[in-house]
């Protein structure tokens, strides 16, 4: 497969995902800003996001498997494609535990920049607003 061809599918592959895990495969702005969230490394911009979508360019590896993980589809079947058997069961339907809105991640990142006490604080603070959900 030439470059371009696979350019191509990566593209199609990664609008798959973005769908499959609610998100719109038509916004290179949504995409930057998720990946950035997520990323550890240097965030990407709006005009690399649009390549990917539109199928110019493939991100680096370390890139891939973040989106990866993600979207909760394997980094081998978002790089080169494939048997679709490694895809979650019910990919399109369902929504992997370990797939969190970009409010959770920032409270996520919020509440590791606590320090020990308060972080404890704040993990026993939502086991007690768990258990009263589930008293409902």
């Amino acid at each position: 497969m030439n470059s371009s061809n696979e350019r191509e599918s990566f593209s199609e592959r990664l609008q798959l995902a973005l769908k499959n895990a609610h998100y719109s495969p038509d916004s290179p702005t949504r995409l930057a800003r998720e990946f950035n969230i997520r990323f550890e490394g240097r965030p990407i911009t709006v005009h690399a996001a649009r390549k990917w979508l539109v199928g110019e360019a493939i991100p680096t590896q370390e890139k891939l498997r973040m989106i990866a993980q993600w979207l909760g589809v394997p980094a081998d079947w978002l790089r080169f494609g494939g048997s679709q058997e490694g895809l979650p069961q019910g990919a399109a339907s369902s929504e992997p535990l370990s797939r969190f809105e970009s409010a959770d991640v920032k409270l996520i990142a919020d509440l590791q920049r606590l320090d020990d006490h308060h972080r404890q604080i704040a993990r026993e603070f939502i086991r007690m607003l768990v258990r009263i959900n589930n008293q409902k």
